[in-house]
C-alpha cells in the first residue's frame, strides 16, 4: 500500500509529541502549552509553546496539516498547473536563557499538488550566540551520521545548500554555523521511493531531541555577564532579520493565510537593535562575528 499523506501527517504529530517530552525533561522546569487551531481555508494544526523555563526562554514545536487552494503568486513560483495543495510538517525554534546555549531550528515537511507532484523538504541548523568550534563540529557530525545512513552524497550536498540558504545577505554573514537544508526531494529528483525519502526525513527529525538536549545540558549552567546578555540580544536580532526577510516558511505561511501567532512563533521573547554596537576586537563576540562574516562555516564540518 502506497504511503499516504495521512500517514505522513500522523507521524509528524507523533514526533512533535516526542520532542516536546524530551525538551521538557531536559529543561526541568517549564512545560509546553498546547493550542489547537483551524485554518479557514482548510486544515489546521497544533502549536506547542514553552516559555520561561530553566534553559528555554521561549520555544515552539509546531505541527500543521493544511490544504486548499494556492494563491496565484505561489502557484507561479512553484511552477505547478493545479492549485489544490496539501502541506504538513513540524517546525521548531528554541531561544534560550543562557547565552552559551545556542538557538536551534528544525523543519520537516511534506507538500503535494493534487494529481500532479509531491516532495519532502526540511533541515536542521544551529545558531550559537558564541561560536564554539568543537561543539559546532560535533553538531555537524550528528547530521552527517543521519545523512550517510541514507546516501553518501547527502551530507555534503545538503550542508552546502544550508550554507547558501541560512545567509543574511544584507549583513553579508551566515546566520549561524549552518547544518543541513533540503527541498523538493521526490522520486523524479532523487531516484528513491517515497518511502525511502520519508525514512530519511524521519531520521532527521528523530535526531533533533538527542542532539539538542545534549547541547542544553552541556551549556545551561555556564556563568554569564551582562555583556554576554547584551551580545545575546544583538545576535537574536540577526535571527529575527533572517526569519522576517528571507525565510521561505514564514513567507509561505503568510501568503496562504496561516495562523499568524504560529508563523511568528520563531521570534525570540525579546531582542534589540542599536544604531551602533561596539565590542572588544579580541573578545569572543568579535570572534563570532568575524567567523560568520568571513564564511568560515564549512571549516566546522572538516
Amino acid at each position: 500500500m502506497a504511503l499516504s499523506k495521512e500517514q505522513i501527517a500522523s507521524w509528524f504529530q507523533e514526533i512533535q509529541q516526542h520532542i516536546c517530552q524530551e525538551v521538557e525533561t531536559a529543561d526541568g522546569v517549564a512545560s509546553f502549552q498546547s493550542d489547537l487551531w483551524e485554518r479557514p481555508g482548510g486544515g489546521g494544526g497544533h502549536t506547542r509553546v514553552i516559555e520561561n523555563g530553566r534553559i528555554i526562554a521561549k520555544g515552539g514545536v509546531n505541527f500543521s496539516a493544511v490544504h486548499g487552494r494556492l494563491p496565484e503568486n505561489i502557484q507561479q513560483a512553484l511552477k505547478v498547473q493545479d492549485d489544490r495543495f496539501f502541506a504538513t510538517g513540524v517546525s521548531i525554534v528554541m531561544h534560550t536563557q543562557n547565552p552559551f546555549v545556542p538557538i536551534i531550528h528544525m523543519n520537516v515537511r511534506y507538500f503535494e499538488i493534487e494529481n500532479e507532484t509531491w516532495w519532502f523538504g526540511g533541515g536542521i541548523d544551529l545558531t550559537p550566540h558564541y561560536i564554539n568550534p568543537e561543539e559546532a563540529k560535533w553538531f555537524h557530525q550528528q547530521l552527517k551520521s543521519v545523512c550517510d545512513k541514507h546516501d553518501s552524497g547527502y551530507h555534503q550536498r545538503f550542508a552546502e545548500w544550508a550554507d547558501r540558504y541560512f545567509y543574511i545577505k544584507h549583513r553579508k554573514e551566515s546566520r549561524g554555523v549552518s547544518g543541513i537544508f533540503f527541498d523538493r526531494l521526490n522520486t523524479a529528483a532523487e531516484g528513491k521511493s517515497k518511502e525511502e525519502l520519508f525514512a530519511f526525513v524521519q531520521d532527521v527529525a528523530s535526531a533533533f531531541a538527542p542532539t539538542y538536549t545534549t547541547l542544553m545540558r552541556d551549556n545551561a549552567e555556564k556563568p554569564f555577564t551582562d555583556e554576554h546578555r547584551a551580545w545575546q540580544m544583538h545576535r537574536r536580532s540577526r535571527y529575527v532579520e533572517f526569519n522576517l526577510v528571507y525565510d521561505k516558511g514564514t513567507k509561505f505561511g503568510l501568503d496562504t493565510d496561516g495562523r499568524i501567532d504560529s508563523i511568528l512563533m520563531s521570534l525570540p521573547p525579546e531582542t534589540g537593535w542599536k544604531y551602533t554596537t561596539h565590542w572588544k576586537e579580541d573578545g569572543p563576540e568579535m570572534f563570532t562575528e568575524n567567523y560568520l562574516k568571513t564564511v568560515h562555516v564549512p571549516e566546522l564540518r572538516a
